[in-house]
């Protein structure tokens, strides 16, 4: 048996996550540590990608903030992230779709899935 799946299996926890796929719209909420503070703040934007699988698995969300687009890579099994929750499932053929990053105004909107 594979040593390293084995290690793995034992010790990080699995988290309960919603399904969700690149095009969906998610807000992932994550606990931020200020000094002896902390606080939750929350990350809402549209998924690019999933990538990888077991415990390297990691998830990229880009939010227009402005005139920014601003990305931010995310592992599936951070400690800090409190919970996920799936806004819009959005309608897409790709797996990735780095394509959003060119397009902007009415170019960027994605369609819905119907649930």
């Amino acid at each position: 048996m594979d040593l390293v799946k084995l290690v793995q299996d034992q010790y990080i926890e699995k988290k309960d996550m919603p399904d969700f796929n690149a095009g969906d719209t998610i807000t992932v909420y994550y606990k931020i540590k200020e000094g002896n503070k902390e606080r939750i703040q929350f990350f809402r934007g549209i998924v690019l990608q999933r990538r990888g699988s077991g415990a390297t698995e990691t998830f990229t969300i880009r939010k227009m903030s402005g005139n920014i687009g601003v990305e931010r890579i995310f592992p599936v099994n951070l400690p800090s992230i409190d919970k996920i929750e799936v806004n819009k499932k959005g309608k897409v053929r790709r797996a990735r779709i780095f394509y959003q990053r060119e397009r902007t105004g009415k170019a960027a909107r994605i369609k819905e899935r119907r649930m």
